[in-house]
């Protein structure tokens, strides 16, 4: 199953800025824009945001492989912050990594331009 051309997330999504890129084959890319709303106290992009990014992109990995008939929901994720982003715009690419009955382990990764900012491995539960 693939994402409708001109998807819309949710609107925690759109409060976030971030649009859909590709979906296909349960891979997704997803881009979000450093706004002053999403900034932390040291003026960085905020932590909150990257973590939001990645969940949102592992979940749509899901819903774009099952769709809305299994829906999938995070159970635990480890993140990985490797670098601060001051201006511009992110992008995450995730995938699912296994595919089990009750499970799935996918990963994502968040970069600005050839820049590693966020890495994540991701545990998911199938309702």
């Amino acid at each position: 199953m693939s994402l409708p051309e001109g998807f819309v997330g949710s609107a925690f999504s759109q409060h976030l800025g971030i649009s859909l890129v590709r979906a296909e084959g349960g891979q997704v890319h997803l881009r979000m824009p450093v706004r002053a709303e999403l900034r932390n106290l040291s003026g960085k992009l905020h932590g909150g945001a990257l973590m939001a990014l990645a969940d949102t992109a592992m979940g749509l990995a899901c819903f774009e492989r099952f769709g809305a008939d299994e829906p999938c929901v995070t159970v635990e994720a480890k993140l990985n912050f490797i670098r601060a982003v001051d201006d511009g715009e992110v992008d995450c690419h995730a995938s699912i990594l296994h595919s089990g009955r009750r499970t799935l382990v996918l990963e994502a990764e968040i970069r600005q331009g050839d820049k590693l900012i966020l890495k994540t491995l991701a545990t998911f539960a199938r309702l």
